[in-house]
């Protein structure tokens, strides 16, 4: 695993540089994250002396995601290896990264829930990559920060404990924004391979800790005023 970042992000490697400058973005640049950034550093609980255990989790983790939301070839990412890689979500069968494709990519596998589609107010069924991250950096424009609590084992399979967290300024499908923070907490298992990169997750979350805080507002008249993906700030969200 990296240590602290020196380039570009202060927390995510492979982000900027030489490397990264035929990357193939989504959204046709480089995400910025200076508004998570400052939301985390304000608002996280632990601050890891650099070179920790816990400081290069925290930064593999916050990567894994930049390289998964961001970048649309699977053939450049380096933290994790497309080809062996695996999720899980609440103990559910892994599922491989065609499979992933499939359910639209975003958010939507880490919103995987068992409930009757009735039911779903956020239905992953429903979204695609673009439609799910715009659902959630609207209601989260500051971002969604991420802090790890606690590391249990390191590598080459870590397990930690994390915090999730961001204030609901903007509307969530139909539901006026409240200003309140939103968090929730949660496990996760990352397994590293011989060259060190991500080839299994699972997580084990509520994801009924973060909608019931998104729902909280009262429901809206209308359609919900959405802000366009192209902005820089919409583009990072952890």
């Amino acid at each position: 695993m990296a240590s602290s970042v020196v380039e570009g992000d202060k927390y995510r490697s492979y982000l900027s540089g030489d490397d990264e400058k035929n990357t193939e973005w989504r959204y046709g640049a480089p995400p910025n994250y200076d508004v998570v950034n400052k939301l985390f550093e304000e608002g996280r609980t632990k601050i890891w002396p650099a070179g920790s255990l816990e400081e290069k989790v925290q930064n593999l983790v916050k990567t894994w995601e930049m390289e998964i939301f961001h970048k649309t070839n699977p053939n450049e990412y380096k933290s994790l290896d497309p080809k062996k890689y695996t999720f899980s979500l609440n103990g559910r069968k892994p599922i491989n990264f065609g499979q992933l494709r499939q359910l639209g990519g975003g958010y939507n596998p880490l919103m995987l829930t068992s409930l009757p589609e009735k039911l779903r107010v956020y239905n992953p069924a429903d979204e695609t990559a673009q439609t799910s991250h715009l659902a959630f950096t609207t209601a989260f424009p500051r971002g969604f920060a991420l802090e790890i609590l606690h590391v249990y084992t390191g590598p080459p399979v870590i397990v930690y404990k994390f915090r999730h967290w961001g204030f609901v300024e903007g509307p969530f499908k139909g539901h006026a924004p409240t200003g309140e923070m939103v968090e929730f907490f949660g496990m996760a298992v990352f397994e590293l391979d011989e060259h060190i990169k991500i080839v299994k997750v699972e997580f084990f979350y509520d994801r009924g800790e973060l909608l019931g805080g998104l729902l909280k507002g009262t429901a809206m008249d209308g359609p919900a005023i959405e802000a366009s993906s192209s902005c820089p700030v919409l583009r990072s969200t952890m």
